[in-house]
């Protein structure tokens, strides 16, 4: 089934104009910012005029997409790029990028070869070199562009070392793309020593190194050492010519039954090969990169291009590190919040309930982050996520805190309807008045406490409801002339004083417990922090090895 393309024709990536030299576009750079997947990168180089864009246009399931050209000059200038939904990986985003055909001798700059193809290699996770005719020494010297790589581009911002130099040139394999070579117009006979080979064994007999120590053999061997050891992984198709030369201007509106056979089968097992065997593009440490990631990427080395510096991979990750670790924190925390708000019901009838949930929100939140943060000074992003986290909770429990305030005010209120409308008719300035309102009053108490919901304020409203109480109380009893000025004093004395001093108790003994429960919530918070961040580095440590 013909997979649904995400941009119906390809875009300019990285422009490569005479007068502003490279430029990342941002019309690329806005498609990639959606691209949330994973990304697997299938770029292709080659010589000017040579069928590369035909074959992008067959992997993009395409006739038509990537300008083919009919002319002698380079046609793509550039680098231009098609997202379309992965044939075989679902889950991922296949990224095309068709690079500016390689030796136009129209081009002003020759400087611009070389940094398209160190480009190509470094945004790319599937490499295809294109070439015609044979794997030859022309062919081989046409390459010379991978001579060039370890001089273009650098592992770390600064060796200690000046030998780490070299060391850095041995460990770009690491970085590297996957090498696909893709010989068009092939017209040998795959025979070595009249045995039958297979394109593989073809290319791998071409990159065999020659013994001996003459200026010759060490030009012969160079290329063929550089490609052997920047890509180890290593795979080559030939291709028959696709129909009649004076067809061949044509290639994209041709139908199939007017291209030979053998190339479309030739075709069919390229595609079949870069679809599933292409791995998803990478950074230091394993992370899979997405399209937006591989917008920051192309942005920082095109810039350093720009400013006359040579692209270093280290630096490359660390400014991606900031980006995409500072928008981990970012989502982390609107996922906590969004979760609390779907799952808190205020207000919670204790605070031990909204720290259960804080509790499961936040190992949701952390999950996230640990998933999609970058190794780079990670405990200092942590520590930022800890305190924004912190800052949401703390106004949850404020909010929480106010609604059951109000709750429970708004409980009060009406509980105290009966009793209010009694003082204002003088119902308890009678003889015996004082007993009849604290009963009534004690009768409220037991009402409003077995009202379900109130929430954590419970007590405390309760206790500033009844200390207001107090000087109605106090009036009432003045009034009352059953009572002995003794029998006033009692009253209003020790006993009036012992349960305001209970109450206050009760309440302090609540909140004592309630900060308690936050510190204790705080130190498994930690821990739990220290236990992902443990596991974080360890899964690194095992990818790497």
């Amino acid at each position: 089934m013909a997979s649904r393309i995400l941009m119906p024709v390809p875009v300019c990536l990285i422009e490569n104009s005479q007068r502003k030299g490279l430029v990342v576009q941002q019309e690329a750079l806005q498609v990639l910012s959606e691209v949330t997947q994973p990304v697997v990168v299938v770029a292709i180089a080659g010589l000017y005029r040579t069928g590369k864009s035909y074959l992008m246009n067959r992997l993009a399931r395409q006739r038509k997409g990537f300008s083919l050209g009919s002319s002698m000059q380079s046609h793509t200038k550039g680098i231009w790029m098609w997202c379309v939904p992965h044939p075989c990986q679902p889950g991922h985003t296949l990224v095309l990028l068709d690079t500016e055909g390689l030796g136009d001798v129209e081009k002003g700059d020759i400087n611009n070869d070389t940094w398209i193809f160190v480009l190509t290699v470094l945004l790319s996770s599937t490499l295809i070199y294109n070439s015609k005719g044979t794997i030859d020494q022309q062919a081989m010297d046409q390459l010379h562009y991978v001579m060039k790589l370890s001089e273009h581009i650098k592992l770390k911002a600064a060796p200690e070392k000046s030998e780490d130099e070299l060391k850095d040139s041995e460990k770009f394999v690491h970085f590297f793309p996957t090498f696909v070579w893709a010989v068009r117009d092939f017209t040998l006979r795959l025979e070595l020593n009249g045995k039958e080979i297979s394109e593989d064994e073809y290319m791998e007999n071409a990159l065999k190194l020659k013994a001996g120590s003459s200026p010759v053999i060490e030009h012969y061997n160079q290329i063929r050492t550089c490609i052997r050891q920047f890509f180890p992984g290593r795979k080559c198709f030939v291709f028959d010519q696709p129909a009649r030369k004076r067809d061949l201007v044509r290639l994209e509106e041709l139908q199939d039954d007017e291209i030979k056979p053998e190339f479309l089968q030739q075709v069919e097992k390229f595609c079949s090969h870069i679809w599933e065997k292409s791995p998803p593009k990478t950074v230091r440490g394993g992370h899979f990169v997405t399209g937006n990631m591989l917008g920051k990427l192309a942005e920082t080395y095109v810039k350093a291009i720009q400013s006359g510096a040579v692209p270093c991979l280290e630096s490359a990750v660390v400014a991606l590190a900031e980006i995409e670790n500072t928008a981990a924190v970012k989502a982390a925390v609107t996922l906590y919040e969004d979760l609390m708000k779907q799952q808190v019901k205020l207000p919670m009838e204790t605070l031990q309930e909204l720290l259960e949930l804080h509790t499961k929100c936040e190992q949701e939140a952390l999950k996230l982050f640990m998933a999609r943060a970058f190794e780079d000074n990670i405990c200092c992003f942590q520590a930022d996520l800890i305190r924004q986290v912190q800052q949401v909770k703390e106004k949850f429990c404020t909010d929480n805190e106010q609604a059951s305030r109000v709750k429970c005010e708004a409980a009060l209120k009406d509980l105290s309807q009966d009793m209010e409308r009694r003082i204002r008719d003088g119902a308890y300035s009678v003889p015996g008045g004082y007993e009849l309102f604290k009963g009534d009053e004690q009768a409220l108490v037991g009402k409003y406490r077995e009202l379900p919901g109130k929430g954590v304020k419970a007590d405390a409203v309760l206790q500033e409801f009844l200390q207001r109480k107090q000087a109605v109380a106090k009036v009432i009893l003045n009034a009352d002339v059953s009572l002995t000025e003794k029998d006033k004093e009692l009253k209003t004395g020790e006993q009036d004083r012992n349960e305001r001093a209970e109450q206050e108790r009760e309440v302090q003994r609540k909140k004592e417990a309630e900060d308690k429960q936050k510190v204790q919530d705080q130190l498994r918070s930690c821990e739990e922090h220290k236990l992902w961040l443990r596991e974080k580095l360890e899964e690194s440590c095992a990818k790497q090895l």
